[in-house]
């Protein structure tokens, strides 16, 4: 019996030394840190559900994809997939069973990511509670419903490989280019998109839209759209979800809350390092509001918007954001304005910010006519320089939000 008590012992004793050789704990954190860079939580979680349980719909222009479970549940989730099945999934874009992915995943990025990164992820998830739960189908029409065109559009449009160092940069700037482009997949929101939904190349950067917001132009150097920013402030807002020029809201707050929060003030450095590097194109002048709208525009202003952001515009940094020189406010794209105009915003709550600031809406008290009034002031006030905004468009994007929420 003590021989065969022995024997037992031994043998957990050596399973347990095999599965700390692939699962340690500083491999398995190393892969927390990793998912958190890519925010892996944050679109593979319905808010209030388990953790990379799956299920969340990801609206795009050609339908709802929603993202898979994650988790190593053997039945719904990747339990099965070995890590070379993982590995091609990030660095390809191609399933277990050979099935292509589609871009909402945005292993044109993760591609850029090299295999030991994306194998300590794999153990990060073997770690994690497995959740059995199926995610809902896609609903997309035919023949976007059938993978095999991903081929195509893969031959276009993606270029896989891990990310190389340029020999002519600092390291420095080399982390901050790959976290940009590679697992932080910042050009999924802020590059521009083509009619079939692959990144502007000659727009990299300079702003694009999702699920009807406008995510700005995040470049900091010459003409960019966070060129007054200091590299201090990028980090600050990255870290915090605010600076002395705006606030997190919407999908950038999860982006926050779920991944750079979580980053260490050295990489969030060498992200503003990197961002600092990119110029973008000087803007032509805007064509200013016509005098009466200006009129209109100051007038509904000063009534519902100058207590908090001051009749100048400058705000109270850090709580109330300022209008003048807010790349979102200048952005060229409305909606953003619109939008927060129509709903409201509420700031991220953080580990350094955990107080929460919010804006009212303003839809059921502004009509059309004195939201594109009021947007079309602020963006023409103050410095900015940014198209006036019609009624039409703020109609059309009251309708359109209106239809997301009865869905």
């Amino acid at each position: 019996m003590r021989s065969l008590f022995l024997a037992t012992a031994a043998l957990a004793a050596l399973s347990t030394a095999g599965l700390a050789q692939t699962t340690s704990y500083s491999q398995v954190e190393r892969g927390r840190y990793i998912a958190a860079t890519g925010n892996c939580q944050g679109c593979h979680t319905v808010p209030g559900e388990a953790p990379y349980s799956g299920g969340r719909p990801m609206p795009t222009p050609f339908g709802t994809i929603h993202a898979p479970n994650i988790t190593f549940a053997e039945r719904s989730g990747i339990g099965r997939w070995t890590k070379d099945d993982f590995w091609r999934a990030v660095h390809q874009g191609i399933r277990r069973d050979g099935q292509r992915l589609y871009p909402a995943f945005p292993y044109p990025h993760f591609t850029k990511m090299p295999r030991q990164d994306v194998d300590a992820v794999y153990d990060y998830l073997a770690a994690l509670p497995r959740v059995e739960k199926e995610s809902p189908p896609n609903s997309l029409p035919f023949p976007l419903s059938w993978r095999r065109l991903m081929a195509g559009w893969n031959l276009l449009y993606f270029t896989p490989g891990v990310y190389q160092p340029d020999p002519a940069r600092s390291p420095e700037w080399n982390r901050g280019a790959y976290l940009v482009e590679g697992p932080g997949h910042c050009g999924a929101c802020h590059t521009d998109k083509n009619l079939v939904g692959a990144d502007r190349r000659s727009r990299h950067l300079q702003g694009g839209e999702l699920d009807n917001w406008a995510a700005p132009d995040i470049r900091a150097g010459r003409n960019g759209g966070i060129a007054h920013w200091s590299d201090a402030e990028i980090v600050e807002y990255l870290k915090t979800g605010r600076n002395a020029h705006t606030a997190a809201v919407s999908i950038m707050s999860e982006v926050i809350e779920y991944s750079t929060q979580l980053m260490t003030e050295a990489d969030l450095k060498a992200m503003a390092v990197y961002l600092r590097s990119l110029d973008s194109p000087a803007r032509s002048a805007a064509t200013k509001p016509a005098e009466s709208v200006m009129t209109a525009g100051r007038a509904i202003y000063a009534d519902n918007c100058s207590a908090c952001h001051r009749a100048d515009g400058t705000g109270v940094p850090r709580f109330f954001g300022p209008l003048a020189g807010s790349n979102k406010v200048r952005d060229p794209n409305p909606t953003t304005v619109i939008r927060i105009l129509l709903e409201g915003a509420r700031s991220v709550p953080t580990q350094a910010r955990p107080t929460p600031l919010s804006m009212p809406s303003y839809a059921w008290k502004l009509t059309d006519a004195q939201i594109a009034a009021v947007a079309s002031y602020v963006r023409a006030s103050w410095g900015n320089d940014a198209p006036p905004v019609t009624e039409d468009t703020v109609r059309s994007l009251r309708q359109t939000l209106k239809e997301t929420a009865a869905h």
